[in-house]
């Protein structure tokens, strides 16, 4: 971290007081910093679509590290009481976020499996979304926080989710989505990095979800259980937290039968 950046940081997080709060290390900063240059860097069409994903203004903790998505994340699980009962889960945690991680790991879920297409280190097992290598019906729970957007084919990805959840089990699928789209936008000449971060938000993204996204999910066997922020976290000060109120719990549940 060069020495401008550094200062910054030390600025945001390291001076007493401050009135943020990161629920994840439980400290207090002044502020959240930016992802690049917030929402000044945001592509025009993502501006005048409406994307809703991370809060590029307030995306890292200056203490801890932990991202928007991720802290929001957390409070999701902690108030659905989904944290609590992964005790007795077997969870799938695709790219798993390293302090969310050791959260559920501190609830000691009866199996935990975090992996991802590439891993980062040892203990994180590869495992390849569109062809996983477990047997039918073995997570109670699977989450990819804001993974989908990644992946070349999402329906079967999402097949391939329902296969491995037990009936009755969950998956958390967050991803940024637009309101105003009508259909789900993948074009295969949107190929390259400047051409996916002015149509998806991101130059590694390969879709833009948009209101759709609940059949999209539905069509592959999946019931919709999404909870907005503001029907589960209504007394939440967002801006103090640092996350972004108009993201939803993208709860999907696999049918009993």
């Amino acid at each position: 971290m060069n020495p401008v950046k550094l200062a910054k940081y030390v600025l945001a997080g390291w001076l007493p007081g401050g009135h943020c709060h990161c629920v994840m290390c439980g400290r207090r900063v002044w502020r959240f910093m930016p992802y690049l240059r917030g929402s000044t860097g945001v592509p025009e069409l993502m501006r005048v679509l409406g994307g809703v994903g991370s809060n590029p203004d307030q995306f890292e903790c200056p203490r801890c590290g932990a991202h928007d998505r991720e802290r929001h994340l957390l409070m999701y699980l902690e108030k659905t009481g989904l944290l609590t009962d992964m005790r007795d889960m077997s969870v799938l945690h695709f790219a798993p976020e390293k302090r969310l991680a050791r959260r559920i790991k501190d609830h000691n879920p009866a199996h935990y499996v975090p992996c991802d297409l590439y891993p980062s280190t040892q203990d994180i097992q590869r495992v390849d979304m569109l062809e996983m290598q477990f047997e039918d019906q073995s997570f109670d729970l699977v989450i990819a926080n804001h993974v989908l957007e990644h992946v070349d084919d999402d329906l079967r990805a999402l097949g391939e989710i329902r296969r491995v959840l037990k009936p009755g089990g969950y998956a958390i699928l967050q991803t940024p989505f637009s309101a105003k789209l009508h259909h789900t936008w993948q074009d295969p000449g949107i190929d390259n990095d400047a051409a996916r971060l002015q149509a998806y938000g991101q130059c590694d993204h390969v879709r833009l979800f948009g209101r759709d996204i609940f059949a999209r999910f539905a069509s592959a066997g999946l019931l919709s259980c999404v909870r907005q922020h503001d029907e589960l976290l209504p007394d939440v000060d967002a801006t103090a937290l640092g996350i972004n109120p108009d993201e939803p719990l993208f709860l999907f549940r696999r049918p009993e039968r």
